[in-house]
């Protein structure tokens, strides 16, 4: 998967050090009270490109209103896409999304709906999955009124995110000619299975940016049994049969622990006959894409998904 001349990224090593050297302590290691905190705190402060709107709204979710944000950059004709933010299922909010929203907003000229799913341990597994495809039915009936094309929709998320993007690619797939159409799924960097003995956590559990262990904690947030681990829709690797989903594209890391799961997904995406790009970064870590005011290789591998967006939902 990488080299062993592969190093991380100077410029990627340098935001990397300023995290370390401001004190966060590892996610698993706190409360989830304290833990949300300091995720708003470290990732909520950037500003990112203007938007001709940007809008908060409240929809009808599975279990009450589900908030959204939506994004509306200056240009016409817009396809529209889901988003999903990353933390575990159990962090992250729509201000802590903003950045990425905005970036890919302007960039692949999408309208996009961030989508502010529940979080566990309180809402554990399937209320984040039933969230994100509630918000994909809501944009197909209701995009247009935004200035959305909801005969052009995506899904896209980044870590736990992108599993969600995915298992709501495999909803859609299942719900058959009554439910939504969607011409695209964009996994970035995605949780696809609880599983600790790939390569790659042998070789990055201890991060940088997310280690083997915030993940195993984050996944025990997630699940309510055991017997949750084995749901397709919640470990989208263990999905018998891919066939028939939306065509994908796959972003992993090379120094991330979730990069051989990623990997594996888009492997058998493949092989089930799915259309899939696969786009792997070997000197770049976990949320990436989050960083492209500080590193250029981040940045131009964000051109390089908005290129593949605009060119799915054209």
């Amino acid at each position: 998967m990488e080299d062993a001349s592969d190093e991380l990224d100077p410029e990627l090593e340098d935001v990397v050090d300023e995290i370390q050297a401001a004190g966060v302590p590892p996610w698993h290691s706190l409360s989830v009270e304290s833990a949300r905190r300091l995720e708003d705190e470290v990732f909520s402060a950037g500003d990112g490109p203007e938007m001709r709107s940007v809008r908060d709204l409240r929809i009808g979710g599975p279990d009450g209103d589900l908030p959204i944000r939506i994004y509306r950059p200056d240009a016409e004709e817009l396809p529209t896409l889901l988003f999903y933010h990353g933390g575990g299922w159990t962090l992250g909010t729509l201000d802590s999304a903003d950045d990425i929203c905005r970036e890919l907003a302007v960039r692949a000229e999408c309208l996009v709906c961030s989508v502010d799913y529940r979080l566990a341990p309180e809402h554990p597994f399937p209320a984040a999955v039933d969230d994100a495809y509630a918000a994909l039915e809501w944009a197909a009936d209701y995009a247009d009124s935004l200035g959305g094309d909801p005969g052009r929709l995506g899904v896209a998320g980044t870590s736990a995110g992108g599993n969600l993007a995915a298992v709501t690619a495999l909803r859609v797939r299942d719900s058959g000619p009554g439910g939504p159409n969607l011409d695209g799924q964009f996994l970035l960097y995605p949780m696809t299975d609880r599983s600790f003995d790939r390569d790659s956590y042998r070789e990055h559990g201890d991060g940088p940016l997310l280690t083997a262990d915030g993940v195993r904690w984050f996944w025990d947030q997630y699940l309510r049994s055991p017997i949750d681990e084995h749901n397709p829709f919640a470990t989208v690797l263990r999905a018998p049969d891919l066939s028939g989903v939306a065509p994908a594209t796959v972003v992993t890391a090379g120094f991330d622990v979730l990069r051989d799961e990623g990997a594996a997904y888009a492997e058998k995406l493949s092989d089930h006959g799915v259309p899939t790009e696969y786009d792997h970064y070997p000197t770049l870590t976990h949320g990436f894409l989050s960083l492209t005011d500080d590193v250029e290789r981040a940045d131009e591998a964000m051109d390089a998904l908005a290129e593949k967006i605009r060119s799915r939902l054209a």
